[in-house]
């Protein structure tokens, strides 16, 4: 289990260059390693790229980035607030493209961060649209609906 997680969250890093520059990325990425390897340690063994495998890496890919893309969020409200070092948006529309729409819109909500930037705001909900799109394009794929 440990390795299939690994084979797939290294694998993004191939695909999509810029993330290995988007430290969130990287620890979201090490969170879910370090799940997958407590709970096939801890619990069960599962065989790679079975269902059941990929079913514990969704679960702790979208529990792992949403909490990370809501702390980015925090961190970069924070970062506007003192004229620190801010998260570029491009780093923040990935987390939330990856699954952390969730923990970016939980994130606008608490730290009112992001929600009046209009041009942020048109991009965000126009890759929603588009991720809902793909969901529904892989899961008529799958002949699930």
């Amino acid at each position: 289990m440990v390795l299939t997680f690994t084979i797939i969250l290294l694998g993004l890093l191939l695909l999509i260059p810029p993330l290995k520059k988007n430290s969130f990325y990287m620890v979201h990425a090490g969170l879910v390693i370090l799940a997958a390897y407590y709970v096939e340690g801890h619990w069960f063994r599962v065989t790679p790229f079975h269902p059941k495998t990929l079913l514990l890496f969704l679960v702790f890919q979208l529990a792992s980035i949403n909490l990370i893309t809501f702390i980015a969020y925090g961190v970069d409200k924070r970062a506007a607030q003192k004229g620190a070092w801010r998260v570029p948006e491009s780093n923040l529309h990935t987390l939330e493209f990856l699954g952390g729409w969730a923990g970016a819109l939980l994130g606008q909500k608490i730290f009112h961060h992001k929600s009046k930037k209009k041009s942020y705001q048109s991009f965000f909900w126009l890759m929603m649209l588009f991720e809902a799109g793909l969901i529904f394009v892989i899961l008529r794929f799958l002949h699930i609906i």
